[in-house]
């Protein structure tokens, strides 16, 4: 974080600063700010975040053990060490992020660059800082830290010299993410999808689009809205993004869009396909599987020409990223018997994408196996979706479909009704019972798709059977 006074970070957080040892209001901290104590270093400010199952306030003394100087509370705690409090520890943290990136955008070098979608966030948000990262300082966030504390704590570690701040927004219900943009105002809003994920949570689809539409609705003017015209939920928001003065850039497929693809070719080794932008054809190669990151590369680069970079630079530095995220089409295992974690999310249109993308990179002497769990969050339409999985996996050929998990068994009844017999499909209770068939079931040759949502567990299953089979 930035140098601010005890007092300067009072005032920004609404708080009541409780000041202890030789600190004054005067007090300069700079260091790294966190909802968890065990990432806490010398110089650190600690946010007490209430929870369900524990209270950050208990934590307070092992936050100042490894290093904090600095604890926002919601009540004051037995602790030597200055303390702010404030109504809402959450809140708090937010308006501190408020505060800092605003004070370094002042200085006229930031620019910041949202990005959301029901798929793909995460991916397009590492595609787009490695190609920024040759450009200047980049903070983009660790893993998926896209919500109410996690976006916040990113913003937080900008500094006078950071150059793009890339943020990562989900929604966890409509107005999440009109609250977690507002705070910065990015210069530059990218809507990759509107799907089936969460969408249970939301109402349906379109309630679904109008909270992906908030982003739009945030950003800075002048700013840019950098929209996926493949998808026509997305593409909508042309409309709402030039009534508020932005200018639209679009990516996809058709000839419509600004940024596109074409002659996409999947294989073992990554995905291919020639990228047109203006008058520039240039050749990608992507060592990520799946034609469906083909799009979240096209987002990636078209946000990056927004800002200044070359389609040459932006396609160059593409090509050195291995995988998209941990336990996101992650290769494991070996080329006997290969595994694709990618378990830590799942939603109808990623477990579409990744069944075609193990059909597509299976050789005709390999045999495809799809180990499958739950997909949680989609609400009244879960057993449809599922059943739909099921379809399409028998449809896809594949040759062994193992489902795991009691949510899951409508997916297994849907493949067996649709012709998937004698072992080729079966059904176990949890992921040590799939690890124990998978163990002797899995032969040389085999392609592997391991395929969840997070909350089912089944990334760990794919991590042990890469280890088995390394």
């Amino acid at each position: 974080m930035i140098a601010l006074t005890l007092a300067e970070i009072t005032a920004a957080v609404s708080g009541d600063l409780r000041v202890a040892g030789e600190d004054t209001a005067e007090t300069v901290v700079d260091g790294l700010v966190d909802t968890d104590s065990r990432t806490m270093v010398p110089g650190s400010i600690f946010v007490a975040k209430p929870g369900a199952e524990t209270d950050g306030h208990q934590f307070v003394g092992a936050a100042v053990a490894a290093g904090a100087v600095l604890a926002i509370v919601e009540h004051p705690v037995d602790v030597p060490v200055s303390q702010i409090v404030v109504a809402d520890a959450v809140a708090a943290l937010g308006e501190l992020a408020r505060e800092v990136v605003a004070r370094v955008r002042a200085g006229g070098s930031l620019r910041i660059i949202g990005i959301t979608g029901s798929n793909g966030k995460t991916t397009t948000k590492n595609f787009l800082a490695r190609i920024l990262e040759g450009e200047g300082e980049t903070v983009a966030p660790v893993k998926s830290f896209n919500n109410e504390v996690g976006a916040p704590v990113t913003m937080l570690r900008v500094t006078e010299n950071t150059r793009f701040l890339v943020s990562e927004f989900g929604a966890a219900a409509p107005g999440s993410i009109a609250h977690l943009a507002g705070l910065v105002e990015p210069d530059v809003a990218v809507v990759l999808m509107v799907g089936m994920a969460h969408a249970g949570g939301f109402g349906g689809i379109e309630a679904t689009a109008k909270a992906k539409a908030e982003l739009v609705e945030a950003a800075r003017v002048p700013g840019t809205a950098v929209l996926n015209f493949d998808d026509s939920r997305v593409a909508a928001m042309q409309e709402l993004a030039e009534a508020r003065g932005l200018q639209v850039v679009g990516f996809g497929q058709g000839s419509s869009a600004d940024v596109r693809a074409h002659d996409i070719s999947v294989s073992a080794s990554g995905t291919t396909c020639t990228v047109e932008v203006g008058g520039d054809r240039l050749t990608l190669r992507l060592r990520v599987l799946g034609a469906h990151h083909v799009s979240n590369a096209l987002a990636a680069i078209a946000a990056a020409l927004v800002v200044g970079v070359t389609p040459a630079d932006a396609v160059a530095r593409l090509e050195t990223v291995e995988i998209a995220e941990r336990w996101r089409m992650q290769p494991l295992g070996s080329d006997r018997v290969r595994i694709i974690n990618d378990a830590y999310n799942a939603s109808p249109d990623s477990m579409s994408a990744a069944l075609r993308t193990l059909a597509q990179i299976t050789g005709p002497e390999e045999r495809t196996v799809a180990v499958l769990g739950a997909m949680t969050e989609l609400g009244e339409s879960a057993g449809e979706e599922h059943d739909r999985i099921g379809l399409l996996a028998v449809r896809l050929n594949i040759q062994r479909i193992v489902v795991v998990g009691p949510e899951a068994r409508r997916l297994y009844l849907a493949a067996v009704g649709e012709g998937s017999w004698d072992s080729e499909a079966i059904h176990l209770a949890d992921q040590d019972a799939a690890f124990e068939y998978l163990r002797t079931e899995l032969r040389d040759g085999d392609r592997v798709l391991v395929k969840s949502s997070n909350s089912v567990g089944l990334r760990h299953l794919g991590d042990r059977l890469g280890e088995l089979f390394s």
